[in-house]
């Protein structure tokens, strides 16, 4: 998010705030069983750092009530090869055109700044990086940006999270242009985004429209507890990016921030929404913010109240349409598995299937397609969580899966350190046989923390 969550939560530790990890259990020392999906040796460690490449390993896909299905996967540090060094926030795109995929991301320590590699084999390599955009001395001057959006034929668009400036490529990412950005605020308070923008096309191909979903601090303070700290709104264009509309403020989403959005096949729009965190956790680092889904059946004009999934914990989601019409949701687990036998948090990346256009979300059998505990204690434990997923269908019927995390980061380190992971898998294709584990669609926030991967069957 923007220096109001992010830097906000920096601020938070750098005043002693406390910080309610938990997690799950750690493939470690003490001679018990790893967790379900771990990728803790593989991700490697200071003095044994991770090899570069596809490395194999079983995700998880829940069962219901009956044993959960394991299925082959692959993973690698797609920064492995380039030193330690921090690289977050990644973002994936596909560019059927060239058959390429695209994947740009936040480098370097703070300042970051936004870098751009490419892969012609599906992922398994990539290109050297380079720098978004430079001066003409050659130092960048392009930040992190949030939500790049392909339009096709090369065309990209992309931002930094307060919609500053534009940055177009019509080269397939191979250069840049920046442009300043008029303001979209009715208030003249600086609004932010996150998840690429939702393309609407007419019969022929041609796009018609964009539609971004925003936010703003409402001006109550984060740790006032007096009510919601952010304000949801939408933004839409009609000539490419290049100029935006003023920013819709939508009454349902009063305490919503991130939001990604995705048109159903029955034209219904859907969007996944990060919430603020639950008032119980007011004050705490937004590792406890929630996602919840509301649906639009009248082309973003209005909204339904936010059904909630995950009221804390789980968020930056990633959507995905499926060859079959259902919707895909990455996300990832910053609370909500206990704590490992060692009292290190745990962190994870987790999927989730809609088959009815948003309506309900199959979390009885939801994948399991990370897990890892984190190597800090107290105050900087938060360094091993996991930040931002992107995920995208390749032409083969797989999916890739970008996702930041911290899992290297030690106690002795002088500041956060992120790495970027690339997951390879495919959707179970059998039928299940489990029966439900949840009660209904949305985890009620007493289990969520009772979510023990070594307990599950």
């Amino acid at each position: 998010m923007v220096p109001n969550y992010s830097m906000f939560a920096l601020g938070l530790l750098a005043a002693g705030a406390t910080l309610l990890c938990t997690g799950i259990a750690r493939a470690a020392d003490d001679g018990h069983r790893p967790a379900i999906a771990d990728i803790s040796a593989m991700v490697g460690d200071v003095t044994t750092p991770p090899q570069p490449g596809w490395s194999t390993y079983r995700i998880a896909q829940l069962n219901g009530d009956r044993k959960h299905i394991e299925a082959e996967a692959r993973l690698q540090v797609v920064n492995a090869a380039w030193g330690r060094e921090n690289m977050q926030m990644p973002y994936l795109i596909y560019m059927p055109e060239k058959k390429r995929l695209l994947m740009i991301a936040a480098w370097g320590p703070p300042p970051v700044h936004a870098i751009v590699t490419y892969s012609d084999d599906m992922g398994t390599t990539w290109s050297p990086r380079t720098w978004m955009h430079t001066d003409a001395l050659g130092a960048p001057d392009v930040g992190a940006i949030v939500g790049p959006t392909y339009l096709g034929n090369g065309l990209i668009t992309t931002s930094p999270e307060d919609g500053s400036v534009r940055v177009f490529s019509d080269d397939y990412g191979s250069t840049w242009v920046t442009v300043a950005a008029a303001s979209r605020s009715s208030d003249g308070r600086a609004s932010y985004s996150w998840d690429p923008a939702l393309i609407d096309r007419a019969e022929d191909g041609t796009i018609t429209r964009l539609l971004e979903g925003r936010w703003k601090e409402t001006g109550r303070a984060w740790e006032s507890g007096t009510g919601a700290y952010s304000q949801g709104y939408t933004s839409f264009s009609s000539d490419l990016a290049k100029t935006w509309s003023a920013e819709n403020l939508i009454p349902e989403w009063l305490g919503v921030n991130e939001v990604a959005m995705i048109r159903a096949r029955n034209g219904s729009i859907v969007a996944a929404c990060r919430t603020d965190n639950p008032q119980r956790f007011i004050g705490q680092l937004d590792l406890y913010s929630g996602l919840g889904i509301s649906i639009s059946k009248d082309n973003g004009s209005t909204w339904s109240k936010l059904r909630m999934l995950y009221e804390f914990g789980r968020h930056h989601p990633s959507l995905v349409m499926l060859r079959d019409g259902s919707i895909l949701m990455t996300y990832v687990v910053r609370v909500g598995y206990p704590d490992d036998r060692l009292g290190y948090g745990r962190y994870g990346i987790e999927a989730v299937v809609s088959r009815d256009d948003g309506v309900t979300w199959d979390l009885d059998n939801r994948y399991i397609l990370a897990t890892w505990s984190g190597r800090i204690k107290g105050a900087n434990a938060w360094w091993g969580l996991c930040q931002s997923t992107s995920t995208v269908l390749l032409p083969d019927g797989s999916l890739l899966t970008a996702f930041g995390m911290g899992a290297r980061n030690q106690a002795e380190q002088t500041r956060c350190i992120m790495d970027t992971g690339l997951i390879k898998w495919r959707l179970n294709g059998k039928p299940l046989e489990g029966g439900k584990r949840t009660a209904s669609t949305s985890i009620p926030a007493q289990g969520l923390g009772a979510f023990d991967l070594d307990a599950i069957k």
